[in-house]
């Protein structure tokens, strides 16, 4: 398994988080769940916020080739009626890792 942290550094605007949290829900996500051989890759997918508006995207998938493919997918999609290309400005950084350990807890 792999997994990619994509920074978005803060301090952020409720402008650019209300765009970035509709850019995800309403083309980034359909996108990515449209295409079987990336939904079917992907283990799991965080969206870590701190109060000043910073975020950490963590995807967790199967194959490091599926984390390209589906920045693939997201650059080729077009905006959104609406959608404000400044207040998309993309993530500050991006990094990779080789998941080589993992716990889950139980739910009650």
């Amino acid at each position: 398994m792999y997994a990619q942290l994509t920074y978005f550094d803060g301090p952020r605007s409720p402008e650019l988080i209300a765009a970035a949290e509709r850019a995800n829900r309403e083309r980034i996500e359909p996108a990515i769940m449209a295409r079987p051989d990336l939904r079917d890759e992907l283990v799991a997918a965080y969206v870590l916020r701190r109060p000043d508006g910073g975020e950490i995207s963590v995807v967790i998938v199967e194959h490091e080739d599926t984390l390209d493919k589906a920045i693939e997918v997201i650059m080729a999609t077009e905006l959104l009626p609406g959608e404000d290309v400044a207040l998309l400005p993309g993530p500050d950084r991006n990094e990779r890792y080789e998941v080589v350990s993992t716990m889950t807890g139980g739910r009650s």
